[in-house]
């Protein structure tokens, strides 16, 4: 099929959509738990609220079989912009949980749907390419979001005249800076409607590696020890690179003093800043060493980086936090390709459940929050030591039925 450099480009788009969107908890925490008032433990439900909405990885593949990519992303972001609205109006904690969950709903009805079409719409010959370059426009949504949380609190409500700053200025509570987030972010997913609804889409065939088979396909699959085993390395992926970030402001304010609203989110900011440079060096990594030996040590290098982020000083906190996301980089890509290559077929139904896995990224902050309430935050994410040796053990016992190709280089006698 011929190249559609318009669908590229909007998919594209969407990687940074749902990026610019999912990843700003983490920054805005402290300020949530500020406005409503709220123990560490009930500030753990608000990522839970927006990563158990993953749960619906497998029905929305069953949507987007029947209904098609387009109607698909329509609904998607209709529930992302109701989501988004809502909690802008109405900034209370209750209302938080319901949006939350609804805007999750929308980003896991997005990754769904638009891997199949980048790979019709950039041609099958450029799918590893154009994967790559998607993930590099996630990286950088992911650094933007909470620097644009940064510049909204410190100048609404303040003498800055520009247009945007005063129209926020309307609807934006004092002391609420936060808020200004959900209405960029509702006309943002506004605009994202208009854009895939104008746009003609081309027809996509799923091969049969991207069809999610119910019945017993998938009751096979749940009673195969290999799919759980990866299930649970996504599981504990997800789990710590959101508790990491999510819990990385609040950490650095209560243990170092340190305003959230800058510094803290400056160091969110680069957590995904150095994830999408670990990336980069991770594809080159990966084409002269094994897979597995390239996790084993950015796993050590995880720990190791958090360990120092925990209990060193503020200036090395501030510095070994965000590098744990350089050692996260290549922890999904390279999970996610071992556990496809260790099972010979329903690759679409076992990469649904393996998506499904993003539910750690609900559960583990959720924990640390509750575990932060009996021995305080610092301790409580060596929750993630736990998470992170389990990324290591996959390391050890994989045995992938087809290893990643490595360039061999000879040497001259």
């Amino acid at each position: 099929m011929k190249r559609n450099s318009l669908i590229v480009g909007l998919i594209l788009l969407i990687f940074f959509v749902i990026s610019f969107l999912t990843n700003i908890l983490g920054p805005i925490i402290p300020d949530l738990v500020e406005s409503f008032q709220l123990s560490i433990g009930l500030a753990g439900f608000l990522p839970f609220a927006f990563f158990v909405a993953y749960g619906v990885s497998i029905p929305s593949g069953i949507l987007v079989e029947k209904y098609r990519e387009k109607s698909v992303l329509i609904g998607a972001f209709a529930l992302a912009f109701l989501g988004s609205l809502l909690f802008a109006m109405i900034p209370q904690f209750s209302v938080a949980l319901v949006s939350l969950f609804a805007i999750g709903v929308g980003m896991a009805m997005l990754q769904v749907a638009i891997n199949p079409l980048l790979r019709v719409a950039g041609g099958e010959e450029h799918f590893a390419f154009n994967s790559v370059l998607a993930q590099l426009f996630s990286g950088a949504a992911s650094f933007f979001s909470p620097l644009l949380y940064s510049y909204f609190v410190q100048t609404i409500h303040t003498n800055d005249s520009s247009f945007l700053i005063h129209l926020l200025n309307q609807v934006v509570p004092v002391h609420f800076e936060w808020v200004s987030l959900y209405w960029v972010f509702a006309l943002t997913t506004l605009l994202m409607i208009m854009v895939v609804a104008l746009i003609k889409f081309p027809a996509v065939a799923l091969k049969d590696d991207e069809k999610i088979e119910v019945g017993g396909t998938l009751v096979e699959l749940l009673q195969n020890k290999t799919v759980l085993l990866f299930f649970a390395g996504i599981f504990a992926y997800v789990g710590t690179e959101q508790g990491i970030a999510n819990w990385m402001s609040k950490f650095l304010q209560l243990y170092h003093g340190v305003d959230p609203t800058t510094t803290g989110a400056t160091a969110v900011a680069y957590f995904w800043g150095l994830m999408t440079v670990g990336c980069v060096l991770g594809l080159v990594l990966l084409k002269f060493v094994d897979s597995r030996k390239v996790l084993l040590v950015f796993t050590l290098g995880a720990i190791g980086s958090l360990l120092l982020g925990l209990f060193g000083p503020k200036e090395l906190a501030l510095y070994a936090l965000p590098g744990t996301g350089f050692f996260a980089s290549v922890m999904w890509s390279i999970i996610f390709s071992l556990a496809l290559n260790s099972v010979p077929q329903h690759h679409g139904t076992f990469s649904g459940i393996l998506c499904t896995g993003i539910v750690g990224g609900a559960l583990v902050p959720l924990m640390i929050g509750g575990f932060a309430e009996l021995v305080g935050l610092r301790w409580a994410m060596l929750l993630m030591l736990i998470t992170l040796g389990y990324i290591f053990s996959i390391g050890v016992w994989a045995k992938p039925l087809v290893t990643n190709a490595i360039i061999k280089l000879k040497v001259s006698e």
